[in-house]
Order: structure tokens, then sequence, then C-alpha cells
């Protein structure tokens, strides 16, 4: 971990020469799957990211970024990336190990995370609605621009469509077969996964809105000023079901006491910009499961890391709660 900070920071301060109206150097913010710097413009700050080896293409991060340049031009309030000195939105470096590792610089996001998961809110009920509201709103919005743009020749990203999610190698792994997992939960999990494909064949077949989708709008994923909200980390954006957006959104706030007020804010802040039919709103707890059985195949495949296993010891509790109140009410 210590050698891929040192290489992190190397490579962002190398990188930094290719951007203009720098001035010092990077900080440090987060060091992560990606590594997240703030670094001093003359125009304000910025965050330049390194972004992990191999997880995603240099086409997709290009993607990425065009999308969410797109999206801020349009007024949705999310980073912006800053094109270098070549007028290049990605720049290509060699780490020390000879891997290539993509390097990008954001509009830097004033705003305090709305939360963090396994800690209750602290801001009063009433404003967390609010900002709730707010999210509702903007994810909405974030949907709208999206389906009325024209992503340019090229544009690739990842899906979270049926093989993603449900097919024989999901987009972040086989949740039903986890390592050690008892056959009792490895049952359930397989019948509830045979559930849930014949479910989203039938609900796919009656229709179901799909596009871009932000895919990861967790409490620390929104920067909140008052109860203005900013969405902020694209890393895990692709195509996919609206109601999954909106179930990621909710999932780890379950266990707020004051949770179904929160699902009916964000639901009202969705709703008054975007339309949903009757028949999709129902589908929440199928997305609700879906998002929370797609945890168990991130963890596994980082399940080396500190503190993993018990992170998804909680990920399998919470699964098969959703599970087998899902099978129960199907």
């Amino acid at each position: 971990m210590q050698d891929s900070l040192k290489s992190a920071v190397a490579l962002a301060r190398a990188a930094l020469a290719h951007w203009p109206n720098i001035l010092g150097e990077p900080t440090l913010v987060m060091h992560r799957e990606n590594t997240v710097f703030r670094v001093e413009t003359t125009t304000g700050p910025a965050a330049l990211r390194v972004h992990r080896h191999s997880y995603h293409s240099s086409g997709a991060i290009q993607s990425e970024l065009d999308w969410m340049a797109h999206l801020a031009d349009s007024g949705i309030s999310v980073p912006a990336p800053l094109p270098t000195k070549n007028g290049d939105l990605l720049l290509a470096c060699i780490d020390a190990s000879g891997n290539e590792r993509l390097v990008d610089v954001l509009t830097w996001i004033e705003g305090e995370p709305l939360g963090a998961t396994n800690h209750p809110f602290t801001r009063p009920p009433a404003q967390t609605c609010t900002i709730f509201h707010n999210m509702g709103e903007a994810l909405a919005k974030l949907h709208n621009v999206s389906d009325q743009w024209q992503p340019p020749h090229g544009f690739t990203r990842h899906a979270w469509d049926r093989d993603g999610l449900l097919g024989e190698n999901p987009f972040w792994g086989r949740f039903w077969s986890i390592s050690n997992a008892s056959s009792q939960v490895t049952q359930l999990l397989t019948k509830t996964r045979d559930c849930l494909r014949q479910d989203l064949d039938f609900l796919i077949a009656k229709g179901l809105d799909y596009g871009l989708i932000h895919a990861d709008l967790v409490r620390e994923n929104v920067l909140v000023k008052g109860t203005h909200v900013h969405m902020i980390d694209f890393d895990d954006a692709g195509f996919g079901f609206r109601m999954f957006d909106i179930a990621t959104a909710l999932l780890k706030n379950r266990l707020e006491p004051n949770y179904a007020d929160i699902e009916a804010a964000l639901l009202a802040g969705y709703t008054s910009q975007r339309a949903v039919a009757a028949h999709e709103l129902a589908t929440l707890p199928l997305f609700t499961l879906l998002r929370a059985l797609t945890y168990l195949g991130w963890a596994e495949a980082r399940i080396e890391e500190t503190g993993m296993r018990e992170r998804q010891l909680r990920f399998v509790r919470q699964a098969l709660e959703l599970s087998t109140a899902y099978l129960k009410n199907r």
C-alpha cells in the first residue's frame, strides 16, 4: 500500500507539468482504488486523479470525462474535466513498475460529504429529507440531460444490465459463489439469483427506463453545501436501469430511523423532474436487492485488503436479509 502511494505521488507530481496554471505541489486527499490529490491553480483548486491500473481502459475513462463535461456544461453540479496544455482530458503515464497509469484533473467541488456508511446522520431529520429531495431532483436531471445527449463516436462504458448484474460473469463478480460461504448461504444466493433473473426478464419485456447512470450515489459521493447537493466520483458510472441508480442512493440508508421519510423525499424529488411509471416504482425492492448483491462480488475481488473480510460479512448479512424478504414477498 505504501509503495503504491509513493508511486501515485510521483506520478501526480510528474503529470502536473502537463496542465497549465498549476501552483505548488499536489496534496493527498484519498488513496483507495484511485488516488486523489488536491492541486492549486491560478483559477482555484482542482482534483487530480491517478487511476488504478487496469480497471478501466483509456477509452472508458475518456468516455467518462466526455460525459461529465457535457453534464457540467448542462448545469448539472458535477466536476468538470480540465484539459492539459495540449487540450487533452486524459494523460497516460508510466509508473515505477512499468504499468500505464491514467491521470486526469477535474474542477474542485466544495462541500462536505452527506455522511459516512455505518454512521448515523447527525443533521436534523427535516434537513436530511430536504437534501434527499434535492438529490432526487439532481439525479433525475442527470438522467434527463443524458438522454438528450449524443455521445461521441467510440463512447464506451460498462453496463449494469441483466448480464452485468446477473449474468455468468457480472461486472462486480459472481456474488452467489463467494469464498467461505456456507452451503446454506450459497444455496439461498443461487436461488435468489435464479428468481431475480426470471423477474428481471419479465420486467425488461414490460419496459424499464435504461440509460447512462451514476451507479454509485452513496453518501460519500454526495457533497453538501447547506442543502444543495453535488455529485462526484463517476468511476463506476455506465449504462444501467434508472431504478438501480435510485436504489443505490437509498440502500445504505435503510437503518436510519426515518428511512421511510428519506425514501419518500428522494422519490418525490426525482418524480418532480422525471416521470416514473407505477410498475417501475414497484421495482425498488428488486433493485435494492440487486445493489446489495453486487457488493458481495466487489468485496470478494478485494478480500485481502485490510478490513475487507469484516465488510464482506456485513454485506452478506444485508444481502441475506433482503433476499429472504424478497423471496417471501415474491
